[in-house]
């Protein structure tokens, strides 16, 4: 039995959804933040040396990393779904929006958060004078630019087809549900990236996304 050890509000929930689009079973794990610091609970570690979700475990094997998890379970489980069926240029696509997701989109939208997170802390005033101007620089010069031109690549990609990889939703849309989730929420969209909204709308409304998020609990990115 796959088992999903799911952290509350955080990037496993796609990992629930996926399951639910596969009609394979498995069992939640849920795992609670720690209320000071709103990192993962140590028991995690119990699982994983680094003690981050998401991870699964399938018998005896343990999977952790988003983009791995998500390979393993459609390569073992899909039976040929949620994998572009185009040709040779659909296949390079999914694999690089599989591992854009975790590496550039994700790396721009946690300096996000932390430099956010900078400015909302309660501090001395003169300390808290100099953090908001080194956070105010650093998101200004740098991380608000780079996390605009990536909304503006992602709107770019979804406009042929609506879809990542091809004609049809596969993993590469349910990797890069959350980078767009979290953009939204966190930065806004507007009406500068209705590819993007369109997106996100469709696939909120899917009877496995649905189910998903009904059994993964507290999951703030759902506008």
């Amino acid at each position: 039995m796959i088992v999903v050890h799911h952290l509350e509000n955080s990037r496993s929930q796609r990992i629930i959804w996926l399951l639910e689009e596969l009609g394979t079973a498995y069992e939640i794990r849920h795992y609670e933040r720690d209320k000071e610091t709103s990192l993962a609970p140590k028991e995690l570690l119990d699982v994983h040396p680094l003690g981050k979700s998401p991870i699964i475990t399938d018998g005896d094997l343990v999977v952790a990393e988003s983009g791995a998890i998500v390979e393993y379970l459609i390569e073992k489980y899909g039976d040929g779904r949620l994998q572009p069926v185009g040709g040779a240029q659909d296949r390079l696509n999914y694999r690089y929006w599989l591992h854009h997701a975790e590496g550039t989109a994700a790396a721009q939208l946690v300096l996000k958060l932390i430099f956010t997170r900078v400015k909302e802390q309660k501090l001395p005033i003169v300390v808290k004078q100099i953090a908001h101007k080194i956070a105010d620089k650093v998101l200004e010069s740098y991380v608000d630019p780079n996390v605009q031109r990536s909304m503006v690549h992602w709107e770019s990609a979804l406009s042929e087809t609506g879809w990542f990889a091809g004609e049809e939703m596969s993993g590469a849309d349910i990797m890069m549900s959350f980078p767009l989730e979290a953009a939204s929420a966190r930065a806004g969209l507007g009406r500068s990236f209705p590819n993007i909204s369109e997106f996100l709308d469709r696939i909120h409304a899917l009877p496995n996304y649905q189910k998903a998020l009904a059994k993964g609990g507290k999951y703030d990115f759902v506008q």
